[in-house]
């Protein structure tokens, strides 16, 4: 449900009332919940908000959200607990066992198969066919999912556990998640009973009969060769281990950063970067090529290097010789020189896409932005009804520039208004009077030119407009489409902060927006509800990045400019 981006439509706070009603819905829900547990889930006094949204598949949503983090959500009336809540009480649901390689197919949106599953000792846990459900991985009682039992445990077992098992509502990694702080889950021993006793025969047994089904949404089928070379290593306790060689082995997750930063670096300079560029700005640089050569599935963030900062990290590549970078203006650096003759540049390889986003099918992948197409529409009052009903249309239609036009014309020649002498002109009958001029006009112009007369209607006319994202129907609302508009503001300290709005208007998830530039301007960021606006969100981003955010909204999304406003507070070069 959450592989995909969301769209928010409102994040209020919630009223005492919908908050002790929450929690009666939380008690009857979770019936293993004690009377403690349910007011620390639901705290009396501590921020809550109910953020309603809509999925990519166009289902309604709601999400109570505790201390940034998403803790249930609430579909056709039925309430779920996320990831998040899970970790907190692990024993909440009926919790069913699978391999680690699976999950990255769950988060890309693919349902857990029969197949899949590691029976314990024990056995599997009790339920009945539409029972909720949590999933962990083998070695730990953490939950990375939730779903729907497709079957009875007892149907499971006749069925010698083939075909679908669960239909998986929310994973760990998918967008609900990522609108919390993203944190990992944490290690929850396995119970005894549940232990299960991993053979390297059961394994393979169990691995080749792995099979994952996917729906409608992109979801994927597991590939057997797939997951036969991918077999997990068992450790002595039973947990599966991926123990496949790779660069990673052996390494802290700062050495790891340190390596992916040193493969961006280096395959922008190579794919991306030509001489016509430089000098470059070292900010420029970052945010439009080496996060762009990021692999799938991954995150740069220098913050999590050895080096902390790009500047540090720049140090380093021209103490190789590799880059030469300078301070052309006061603060600002930029790479004035590339020696794309060195042996790291000529021997770096460019990496293959891995295997798993090899098989992931085409449907299963975010889909690019698309801007929409907007329409400025003109909404016919009560006052000038008469004026268009002749042309089909009535109070409240919607008309095109071009259709207003048209009727206009129309009216005229049918009413013979067109002057016999000036064909250029047209008189004013009753009806275009009323419609048009104003009090004072009234006895002193009998004739208008057609420019003046056309341009007069769509003045009168109440504005509107018309948006159609790709794929969709087109939306009509009342009034002009408001602009993305990006402010500067001050904090403590003198420090400034980037504020952006009504990106919702232009289908654009804030969260998505706020992750995209959190890592290209290496700056905090936080999504907000704009006061005194019911359903929108703002995104703050640390210091001035109006530039960073022109890019993104002009070269990436392709915006057209004039539904921007605010470009124009971009920092001049050589200011900070």
């Amino acid at each position: 449900m959450f592989a995909k981006a969301f769209r928010v439509k409102s994040n209020t706070a919630i009223k005492g009332s919908d908050r002790r009603k929450l929690r009666a819905d939380v008690t009857a829900a979770f019936t293993t919940l004690g009377t403690d547990q349910v007011s620390e889930l639901i705290p009396g006094k501590e921020e809550l908000n109910i953020v309603k949204l809509y999925s990519h598949k166009g289902d309604t949503v709601t999400v109570y959200a505790s201390g940034g983090n998403p803790i249930l959500f609430e579909l056709e009336k039925n309430l779920y607990p996320t990831v998040y809540t899970l970790w907190s009480y692990p024993d909440l649901l009926p919790t069913f066992t699978t391999w680690p390689l699976v999950l990255e197919k769950l988060v890309g949106g693919a349902d857990l198969m029969l197949p899949g599953l590691v029976v314990p000792p024990a056995g599997l846990p009790q339920v009945q066919k539409g029972d909720l459900c949590a999933i962990a991985l083998v070695g730990n009682r953490a939950p990375v999912a939730i779903g729907v039992a497709a079957l009875s445990t007892t149907e499971m077992l006749a069925a010698g556990l083939k075909g679908r098992g669960f239909l998986v509502l929310h994973t760990y990694q998918d967008h609900l998640w990522q609108s919390g702080d993203k944190s990992s889950p944490p290690s929850i021993a396995p119970s005894v009973q549940d232990t299960t006793d991993v053979s390297e025969e059961k394994v393979q047994e169990d691995m080749k009969g792995l099979a994952l089904q996917g729906a409608e949404d992109g979801k994927g089928e597991a590939n057997q060769a797939d997951g036969e070379k991918s077999l997990p290593e068992t450790s002595e306790d039973g947990s599966a281990q991926d123990l496949s060689p790779g660069p990673t082995d052996g390494k802290s997750k700062q050495e790891q950063m340190d390596d992916l930063l040193q493969q961006c670096f280096l395959q922008a300079l190579k794919c991306r970067v030509k001489k016509a560029d430089l000098p470059l700005l070292t900010s420029t640089f970052l945010g439009s090529h080496m996060f762009s050569c990021c692999p799938e599935g991954q995150q740069l963030d220098i913050k999590k290097s050895s080096y902390k900062k790009l500047s540090k990290f720049l140090q380093h590549m021209q103490q190789e010789e590799i880059v030469q970078v300078k301070e052309l203006s006061r603060g600002v650096e930029s790479i004035v020189a590339v020696d794309w003759k060195h042996p790291r540049i000529t021997s770096f390889i460019i990496p293959e896409p891995s295997l798993t986003s090899q098989t992931v099918q085409e449907g299963s992948r975010e889909q690019p932005y698309h801007p929409p197409d907007i329409k400025a529409l003109y909404c016919v009052p009560a006052s000038m009804t008469l004026l268009f009903q002749q042309s089909g249309y009535k109070k409240g239609s919607t008309l095109e520039a071009s259709e207003v036009r048209a009727s206009v014309i129309d009216y005229a020649k049918k009413n013979d208004l067109v002057d016999a002498n000036n064909k250029n002109l047209v008189k004013l009958d009753p009806i275009l009077c009323d419609c048009i001029l104003e009090k004072n006009e009234q006895h002193t112009v009998m004739k208008l030119p057609w420019d003046r007369l056309l341009s007069r209607c769509l003045e009168k006319l109440q504005p509107a407009h018309q948006v159609t994202f790709a794929g969709q129907e087109p939306i009509v609302k009342k009034g002009k489409i408001c602009p993305i508009d990006i402010t500067l503001g001050q904090r403590a300290y003198n420090k400034k902060v980037t504020v952006v709005r009504n990106l919702e208007a232009y289908g654009l998830d804030p969260f998505s927006v706020a992750t995209i530039l959190q890592q290209r301007c290496q700056a905090s960021t936080t999504v907000t509800p704009v006061s005194q606006a019911k359903d929108s969100l703002q995104v703050q981003i640390q210091g001035n990045q109006i530039h960073h955010l022109g890019q993104l909204l002009l070269e990436e999304y392709r915006l057209p400019r004039r539904y921007i406003q605010g470009l124009e507070k971009a920092p001049k070069p050589g200011k900070k």
